[in-house]
């Protein structure tokens, strides 16, 4: 049988020899956070927002604003308007809607028309900020989702002020119509800055020389 430390010290004095102990590491491997594993979650929310912003602007602008048009007499929406609108399409536009269509309006607003720029301008935000590594070219870029995103909330308070007015007012609807060219405008311009992001983020790999290789290898 094995003798113990105390034991051994207990029979041979100092000359005992005691065997060393180390205690386990406490380090786990399996919760290391690679580089890689990083960029895979990145590409993960990524695409998840990129889905969910492609549907949520089939639901605004596709499905339910068009649906709208049944309780219009026909008049789109004013969201729906990339060239704007005038005061007379407003006025045209509050005469054929009743109080319940305005509501509904005021309510896709409120989810739909939230959601789609917010998750949109996150989505576009983590595009750019993943693949584009000069700040002062990043923050740029960021600046257009940004004010996408702002234009178009801003745009939909708007909107449901003026349809609820008890009169149109000129200024309110020139602002209205304004923010709505705008946020067609921006929205392009974000699909722009993303496909740029994505380019420069490529770029690096693809411009690496034949010769370069070649003096590697």
């Amino acid at each position: 049988m094995a003798k113990t430390p105390a034991q051994r010290i207990k029979k041979h004095g100092a000359n005992a020899t005691v065997p060393q102990h180390h205690l386990p590491s406490v380090i786990n491997p399996s919760t290391s956070r690679t580089p890689k594993k990083a960029q895979n979650n990145s590409n993960l929310i990524l695409i998840a927002g990129v889905v969910t912003s492609l549907f949520l602007f089939w639901y605004l602008h596709l499905l339910t604003l068009n649906q709208l048009t049944q309780l219009s007499g026909g008049a789109a929406m004013p969201d729906s308007l990339v060239g704007g609108f005038d005061s007379g399409f407003v006025e045209r536009l509050r005469a054929a809607m009743d109080q319940d269509a305005r509501g509904q309006l005021n309510y896709i607003h409120k989810t739909a028309g939230t959601l789609f720029p917010l998750i949109f301008g996150f989505t576009w935000l983590l595009l750019i900020g993943t693949n584009v590594a000069r700040k002062g070219l990043r923050w740029a870029l960021w600046a257009v989702p940004l004010l996408f995103a702002a234009v178009r909330l801003w745009g939909n308070a708007v909107i449901d002020s003026m349809m609820s007015a008890d009169t149109v007012d000129a200024g309110q609807v020139a602002l209205a119509s304004g923010l709505t060219v705008a946020g067609w405008v921006l929205l392009v311009m974000s699909l722009v800055a993303g496909g740029l992001a994505v380019f420069l983020g490529r770029k690096p790999a693809s411009t690496i020389s034949p010769s370069a290789g070649h003096a590697q290898s």
